[in-house]
Order: C-alpha cells, then sequence, then structure tokens
C-alpha cells in the first residue's frame, strides 16, 4: 500500500511568467482559486496542439479541487475575428454560423479528453457592453486615444511606463503592433499602439459591428479577455493561463491594458509550451496539424490525454511516429492492473459506494505540487502500480484493493482513469477474449511442445489483425495495438 500525503505539505508553487520564479499559489480568498484560461477562435477544427493548454489547465483544476479548494474556472470563447470573418465569406455563410459550428467541434473535443466544463465560458460578443466600458476607463486615465472621424481607438502605449515588463522588453525595443490591414495605416500615434475597437467596414456583414459611441465596429482581441476576466473573476483573481505562443502580444496586452485601468489582474501568469512535429510549432500554416476527431477514429480518448500529459507543462511535447505507441502502453500498464486488481477483489472493492477513498501517495502530492511536475507524479502513479502487481502475483489480495483505490485516485487527478467500459467491457469483448483466448492457448501448447515456429505464427497472425501479445508472469496477455491494452487470457508458459 503507498505511503499517505504528508497533510503538513507547503501546497501548490507554480511558475510564474512575470516574475520567472517558482512561488507558492496564494489565492486572494483563502481556499476559492480563480482561473482565467484562453480558450477557443472556432475558425477551424480542433488539433492536438489547442487541447495542451486545455489539458494543462484542467489538471490544475483537478489538483487543486482534490486538495480541498473550491475552483472558478473561467474558458472564453473568441467567436469573432478576421480569420472567421474571411472563411465564413469563402463559404457563403454567416460568420456566426461557421464560429458556432467550431466552437461546438471544440467542446465534444474538449468533453472527449475529459476536460471538466468550465464554470463560466463566455462568448465575446456577448460583452461589448464590459468592454466599451473598459475603454471608457483607459480614456479617462489618458492611456487610450480616438481616432476622429472614425470608430478606431488604441492603446496609447508611450502612457503606460510598465508596458512590456510580461515578456521583459522594452517599449523601444518593441515590434510594430499586430493591426496589419492597409487601411489603418497613418491612424495609430504610433506603430507599436495595440487596437482597443475597430470600425466597421462596407466588406464585412453589418452582423459584424456594434454601436458604440464612437461608431460602429467590433472589439480588438485583446481587448476581450481583459472585460470577460473582469467580469467573471473580479479586479484581481489568481491566475491566468493560455500558451506560450499568446505570451506576446495577447498576454502582455491585456496586462497592460487592465492594470492602466486601474486593476490588479492576474497574481500568477502560466503559459504552458507547445506541441511540435519535428521542433516547428503544430499549426494549421505549416499544415502539420493532427485533428482530435481524426485521432479518436484510431486511438482511445484516455491515451491521447495520457500522452497529453506525459511531458511537463512548461517543456514542448514532440509528436513523433511512435508518441501514441508509448502512451497507450503506459496507460495499458494502468489499465492492466485496475482490470486484474477487479478480477481479484470485485469493483465494489475498488470504487463501490462503500469503499474508502483512494488515498494519494506522498510522491504524488510532491510531484504535483511543485509546479505541477506531471512526469514525477506518473512515475509515482506506476511505481504503485508495480506494487499492485506484485501483490497479485503473490497472492496478497488484502493490499490489492486498498492499492487499486490509490491508483484509481491518481489517474483521475490527471484525468486518465480508465472509463467503466474499458474496465468491465462487453457482450462483444467476451466474445472477443474467448476467442483470443483459444488462439493463445493453441500458442502456449506449441511453445510447451518446442514448436516455436508455430508458436511465433499465431503471434505474427495475430499481430496482423492489430493484436499485441505481452507475454508476463501470470502468463500470455492481448491487447489491440494503440487501443485497449491488456485483458486476461489463458496462461502461457
Amino acid at each position: 500500500m503507498p505511503e499517505e500525503s504528508d497533510v503538513s505539505s507547503p501546497g501548490l508553487r507554480l511558475y510564474d511568467s512575470l516574475t520567472r520564479e517558482l512561488a507558492p499559489l496564494r489565492p486572494v480568498v483563502p481556499g476559492q482559486v480563480g482561473i482565467y484560461v484562453c480558450g477557443a477562435t472556432p475558425q477551424s477544427s480542433p488539433h492536438l496542439g489547442h487541447m495542451r493548454a486545455q489539458v494543462v489547465y484542467d489538471v490544475l483544476r483537478r489538483w487543486l479541487l482534490h486538495s480541498g479548494h473550491q475552483v472558478t474556472l473561467v474558458r472564453n470563447v473568441t467567436d469573432i475575428d478576421d480569420k472567421i470573418l474571411a472563411r465564413a465569406a469563402e463559404q457563403g455563410r454567416p460568420w456566426w454560423a461557421h464560429a458556432y459550428e467550431y466552437e461546438r467541434e471544440f467542446t465534444a473535443a474538449y468533453d472527449a479528453l475529459r476536460i471538466l466544463p468550465p464554470t463560466y465560458e463566455p462568448r465575446a460578443t456577448g460583452h461589448v457592453t464590459e468592454m466599451v466600458e473598459l475603454i471608457q476607463r483607459l480614456l479617462d486615465a489618458g492611456h487610450a486615444y480616438h481616432v476622429p472621424g472614425t470608430a478606431d481607438l488604441y492603446f496609447d502605449v508611450g502612457s503606460f511606463p510598465g508596458y512590456g515588463r510580461l515578456t521583459r522588453q522594452g517599449v523601444g525595443d518593441l515590434a510594430p503592433a499586430d493591426d496589419t490591414d492597409p487601411e489603418l495605416a497613418g491612424r495609430k500615434r504610433d506603430p507599436r499602439d495595440f487596437a482597443l475597437w475597430k470600425s466597421a467596414k462596407d466588406s464585412e456583414p453589418a452582423t459584424a459591428s456594434w454601436a458604440t459611441p464612437w461608431g460602429r465596429g467590433r472589439p480588438g482581441w485583446h481587448l476581450e479577455c481583459s472585460a470577460m476576466a473582469g467580469r467573471y473573476l473580479g479586479a484581481e483573481f489568481d491566475v491566468h493561463g493560455g500558451g506560450l505562443d499568446l505570451r506576446f502580444p495577447h498576454h502582455e496586452n491585456e496586462l497592460a491594458q487592465s492594470t492602466a485601468a486601474g486593476e490588479t489582474f492576474a497574481r500568477v501568469w502560466m503559459h504552458c509550451a507547445l506541441v511540435t512535429t519535428a521542433g516547428e510549432k503544430m499549426s494549421k500554416s505549416l499544415g502539420n496539424t493532427l485533428g482530435v476527431a481524426h485521432l479518436l477514429q484510431t486511438h482511445r480518448p484516455e491515451v491521447l490525454r495520457y500522452y497529453l500529459v506525459s511531458a511537463h507543462y512548461r517543456s514542448n511535447l514532440e509528436l513523433s511516429p511512435t508518441s501514441l505507441t508509448e502512451a497507450s502502453a503506459a496507460w495499458g500498464r494502468v489499465d492492466g492492473f485496475l482490470r486484474r486488481a477487479r478480477e481479484a477483489v470485485g469493483d465494489a472493492a475498488v470504487d463501490g459506494p462503500d469503499a474508502p477513498a483512494g488515498m494519494v501517495c506522498a510522491e504524488f502530492t510532491a510531484a504535483m505540487d511543485d509546479d505541477l511536475a506531471v512526469p514525477s507524479a506518473l512515475a509515482a502513479l506506476h511505481g504503485v502500480v508495480r506494487e499492485g502487481n506484485a501483490a497479485l502475483a503473490a497472492g496478497d489480495r488484502s493490499s490489492v484493493g486498498g492499492t487499486a483505490r490509490s491508483v484509481l485516485a491518481m489517474a483521475q487527478v490527471l484525468g486518465v482513469e480508465p472509463d467503466a467500459s474499458s474496465v468491465t467491457g462487453s457482450q462483444a469483448d467476451d466474445v472477443l477474449d474467448a476467442l483470443l483466448s483459444a488462439e493463445l492457448a493453441d500458442r502456449a501448447t506449441a511453445r510447451a511442445a518446442r514448436d516455436y515456429a508455430a508458436a511465433d505464427a499465431v503471434r505474427d497472425r495475430l499481430a496482423s489483425a492489430g493484436v499485441v501479445i505481452e507475454d508476463t508472469a501470470e502468463g500470455a496477455r492481448w491487447s489491440l495495438a494503440g487501443t485497449t491494452p491488456a485483458s486476461s487470457t489463458q496462461g502461457d508458459t
């Protein structure tokens, strides 16, 4: 049985991108944590790169909940931007219909990967009132300006001495803001100023603009998140999260406009690194994306999630040809142990209503409290799995139930626990198991007779059908390559 975690643990420490230091998380309200996470811009289908950030902050949320905190997590939807408008126009349909279709795809991907629903999921288009109010505060404070004769408003970077502190850049070192529209040329006082509000264009549908005191238009990207974070979490909250690629200019601009308006804003800035293929960021422009819906046709969602948590969140996650196979094998060891444990002591002893709560081991707690060091937490989890397999081999049923509950508790924190169908199986699973057991019985007989050619023929025949054989001390076990890991079979000596 694993050793219980130390209740006197100093608690969670997180790396703050602003201070570039590890520090204990000190919530604004003790026992309650507010988190804002930049969500989807639903211009097209989600890929693994999109999912990594959301899985990271889901693990943070799960660990905080496990540690006894109340958590409010806000994940926005940027449901209007230049690319959404352009792609909708290309397809000849309303921009809002285009955005909603892909927003639903993102939601389906979140659900499949067991990302807990956010407490609130605001859309940018539903918060124009808050954006206008924030702009007015910036105007009143002298940090924004209106371009006469237009509805354009800009943040005045030169008016705010703190600009650039998130990314450690001086104002003189900054490139021009990401306003590439040639119609905007000459409207800004300084090339580094960024848009708060953009005038409506004749080339865009009238539904893509809103009335303001300065004229019709639509919001700048950065303004949206500041307004929504303030609306749902207040002027000061605990954690702002997103991908590393959002640190500049998006998060730098959020921080500037919110603090310039008099808010404390986020206490901790978290940034997770990227999913890369051949060393390059996964992105649609590079043509190297892997769609979540496509991957779910050939891989269990638990396997995809296991892969996404397998590296530390501040390290890039390289997707190689063997990445998902390795994740499947590692997750299969967890699933295989839980299957065997249930066979030995029954489902009720593992997660039945009267079963004691699973105990998270001390090594797991120490790893998670150390800036979500999930690779070390996985090592602790697999260490307990090995203890459980040893107990099963020794026939120590008294230890198996508690060990299985511990494994399940740790897997649930990471969101990689086997679902009910993978544990209990179905009638089709039973038929498949019976057929494969017969095949493995033939292989065992051939090996006992030293007829290795016949034994290899069985293995190769199964391999061609996508079945992987694992020889263990308890006998041979089969699994479907890249999907369902080990299931019990006939002994093989």
